[in-house]
């Protein structure tokens, strides 16, 4: 039953009530697994400084570090936010300068576009976004400025070389040094292409440089054209002629933060044509790849099964679903993926559907977060227990299998539990985070607008975090509000600047008062409708007509 329990001037909170059976957690319980995740997270965390910083990654069976995305001290970076959220101010402090005296991105390496930009831009920005709920000493201007802000512009602007190509699609690496290397491959994967929305939306506008938000937004809607006739894309691209070059379409590996990002684009910037192309998707994706609440690998232009596997990275789907109040569905498909967790006690890369076993040479589990987060949205809609059940049984299991001297190992085979050497940075950036954000319902992260900062702004005060963060796909929470508050002045200049480049005709006798960007002036025409007056939200964010979730928050413009 869906009851509205909730409504500030910020937002309405929803909650679903659900007496599903299954153990009814207590609040000593809750603690208790707080208090493991916490020994959990510090274990991993002081084995990578101990023994593998300034590497990227802790390889916790020989005790030592190697570079795996580029040379950042990656896992530093990933783990920033996180310190925070288990309430470690200090650590979170010192880390800050730390990266500030030690990280140069003037180096020469060879670095994914994608991962690069959520990893590092993306852990950056909200480390930044952060730095006053971690007391830090800001500077005049923040949010709009400060050093972690400007880390994170010098790493985006590396990868800006990346998106000089004829669709303006992104090549998936790039040299930090040089650029774009001559013999580099024009194909890429999907979500390489579609996965840059959120963090260089939230560049452009709290820098008022727009160069950011303009590629990546060319870049969706490059790729958007590409869809076949039945509405799926496929897994890789050619970025020069928008050929496709692998044809399989699904919602796992090489696709998945691509959809992530339209919804989630959508909430933070309040963007009704992310919204759109989203639920086009979804129409296609329910219509030719949903098979008793399993999603199936089809072919793109037919609609045929191609693979009938279930991929791990498949897990954030049901998370994704309850953003757009799917709640039903979510469940549904997220018990489907629990049974597979049960079986093995983790969940294999690739899960074949028909034969109820692991795919060949894709047995291994890296201790991925999907599965939890989708836990953790999905019980701040609906506070069904099994969610932290499920929370528990991971807890136990990778505290069984993966822990080690120096850290928590890769399980190389879910069948028999062998190990691997590497313990991936997301490991402390997302998979740990989601598993004390589900156990704490308490978190500021949970904010439900009854407690914000009030900030002097450059151009007036601001209201900051009171709720609606937005995680990046690496689980690196963004404060909407910072963005409005940056951003409010800077539209007439990014419009005067486009006429001046003669992108946009100048306007008639119509100003815009909604303080966020102008939009270009091509649009993507999804279907005929009627034009509309759109009310405005109860959120500090420019009006936007569609009902969307986040944490359980349900933004709405009913009741405004």
């Amino acid at each position: 039953m869906l009851m509205k329990y909730l409504c500030t001037a910020f937002f309405c909170v929803f909650l679903i009530v659900n007496h599903a059976t299954g153990k009814e957690f207590t609040e000593h319980d809750m603690a208790h697994y707080r208090e493991r995740i916490k020994s959990m997270f510090y274990h991993a965390y002081n084995s990578y400084l101990e023994n593998a910083y300034p590497y990227d990654e802790l390889r916790p069976l020989t005790c030592d570090g190697q570079d795996t995305w580029g040379s950042f001290s990656l896992t530093l970076i990933d783990a920033l936010d996180t310190l925070l959220i288990l309430g470690n101010k200090t650590e979170f402090q010192r880390v800050a300068s730390v990266l500030q005296e030690n990280i140069n991105f003037d180096s020469d390496v060879n670095a994914s576009v994608f991962e690069t930009n959520i990893r590092v831009v993306g852990g950056l920005l909200s480390a930044h976004l952060l730095s006053k709920k971690a007391g830090m000493e800001l500077e005049a201007g923040w949010p709009c400025s400060g050093p972690l802000l400007r880390m994170a512009e010098e790493a985006a602007r590396k990868l800006l070389p990346a998106f000089q190509t004829p669709t303006g699609m992104p090549y998936g690496t790039v040299n930090l040094l040089r650029g774009v290397n001559p013999t580099e491959t024009p194909v890429t994967c999907t979500a390489g292409v579609g996965t840059f929305i959120l963090e260089f939306s939230t560049l452009s506008r709290l820098t008022g440089d727009p160069v950011f938000e303009k590629v990546a937004r060319k870049a969706l809607r490059e790729l958007w054209k590409t869809r076949s006739d039945i509405g799926l894309v496929g897994n890789h691209i050619d970025v020069i002629s928008s050929k496709w070059v692998a044809q399989d379409a699904g919602i796992g590996a090489g696709v998945d933060s691509y959809f992530e990002y339209l919804v989630k684009g959508a909430i933070l910037l309040q963007d009704e044509e992310l919204h759109s192309m989203f639920l086009e998707y979804d129409k296609a994706i329910r219509n030719y790849t949903k098979y008793d609440d399993w999603y199936f690998w089809v072919q793109m232009h037919k609609g045929t099964v191609s693979m009938p596997v279930f991929q791990s990275l498949e897990a954030f789907w049901p998370g994704l679903q309850s953003l757009i109040g799917d709640l039903d569905s979510a469940m549904k498909t997220f018990l489907n993926y629990y049974t597979v967790w049960k079986q093995f006690g983790g969940l294999p890369e690739f899960y074949s559907i028909p034969q109820g076993y692991t795919v060949d040479k894709r047995e291994g589990y890296p201790l991925r977060p999907e599965l939890i987060e989708s836990a953790m949205y999905l019980y701040r809609a609906t506070a069904d227990p099994t969610l932290l059940q499920l929370g528990r049984d991971v807890v136990e299991s990778i505290e069984k299998i993966s822990r080690v001297d120096c850290g928590f190992a890769t399980v190389k085979d879910v069948r028999d539990h062998k190990l691997d050497n590497r313990m991936e940075s997301f490991f402390l950036a997302e998979t740990v985070k989601y598993l004390y954000l589900l156990f704490d319902p308490d978190n500021f992260l949970h904010n439900d607008g009854s407690h914000f900062d009030t900030v002097s702004g450059p151009h007036g005060d601001c209201v900051l975090g009171a709720g609606g963060y937005v995680f990046n796909t690496e689980a690196h929470p963004l404060d909407p509000a910072a963005l409005h508050c940056c951003s409010r002045a800077r539209a007439e200049r990014w419009e005067i600047e486009e006429i001046l480049s003669g992108e946009r005709e100048p306007p008639k006798s119509q100003t815009s008062s909604t303080g966020e960007p102008h939009e270009q002036t091509e649009r993507i025409v999804l279907q005929d409708r009627k034009k509309r007056k759109m009310p405005v939200l109860s959120c500090p964010s420019q009006p936007f007509s569609s009902k969307l979730s986040i944490l359980g928050q349900v933004f709405s413009t009913e009741n405004t």
